[in-house]
């Protein structure tokens, strides 16, 4: 390498040094502590550790991964200022500095490298949505005690699906809008077969009452698809018609 590159490299370094000494707070400290760890500005070691940095073993000395969120580093309980419950107790990776920097103004340590994702928690942690959410007050989900990913994903609350198929195939004239058989607002737990023109009131009371079948009101109690050619089918797909 040439000598004149070297000296290039040689002064940067050699300033570099000298502004540290010069400025050290902007050169070398990544802002002030938060309030809550004022008291170890002049203890680096308390979370860092040499040639490595701020590291989550340090973290766990002061801060019991199962005490998070319940109790203060002195063992007195927490009052909850929000309506997030403890969570850091079903994480899969206790990464601290992942979501954490105790500076908040931080210059040469990494930034976030991310925010809460359901990812993180423990299988058994992400499947107790309950633990953190609570059910919207509405009639479709009262009494529901089925998991919350039957309709729901971790990706988008809002955008809920059902399998319907559960309760009746929406195959061949029967996939239609939802609003054709559930006609009550906001209430999917009632439906009708009435809309229909090939399902009139009158006429299938009829039919039924011809087989001694009385009560018709609850029609996916025995009708749980839909005749291939979109006639009416039983539980044995045979026609009723007939």
């Amino acid at each position: 390498m040439k000598r004149w590159i070297l000296a290039i490299i040689a002064v940067n370094l050699v300033g570099i040094v000298a502004l540290a000494f010069v400025y050290p707070d902007p050169m070398l400290a990544p802002g002030a502590l938060i309030p809550a760890h004022a008291n170890l500005a002049t203890d680096c070691f308390a979370c860092h550790a040499p040639m490595q940095g701020a590291v989550e073993a340090r973290c766990t000395t002061c801060h019991s991964v199962a005490d998070i969120g319940l109790r203060t580093v002195a063992g007195a309980p927490v009052v909850q200022r929000t309506q997030m419950p403890p969570f850091h107790q079903g994480l899969a990776d206790s990464d601290c500095m992942g979501c954490h920097t105790d500076h908040p103004v931080a210059k040469l340590t990494p930034a976030h490298s991310h925010t809460f994702a359901h990812a993180m928690l423990t299988p058994v942690a992400g499947a107790a949505c309950s633990t953190c959410h609570t059910a919207p007050e509405t009639v479709v989900h009262a009494g529901v005690t089925a998991q919350c990913s039957t309709c729901h994903t971790q990706n988008d609350w809002a955008a809920a699906t059902i399998d319907h198929t559960r309760f009746f195939a929406l195959t061949g004239p029967h996939d239609v809008a939802c609003t054709s058989c559930h006609t009550a607002a906001n209430d999917f737990s009632k439906f009708t077969c009435y809309s229909c023109h090939e399902h009139q009131e009158a006429d299938l009371i009829r039919k039924h009452l011809e087989e001694g079948i009385r009560d018709i009101d609850n029609c996916v109690a025995c009708h749980r698809d839909a005749h291939a050619e979109g006639g009416e089918g039983g539980e044995d797909g045979e026609d009723d018609d007939d």
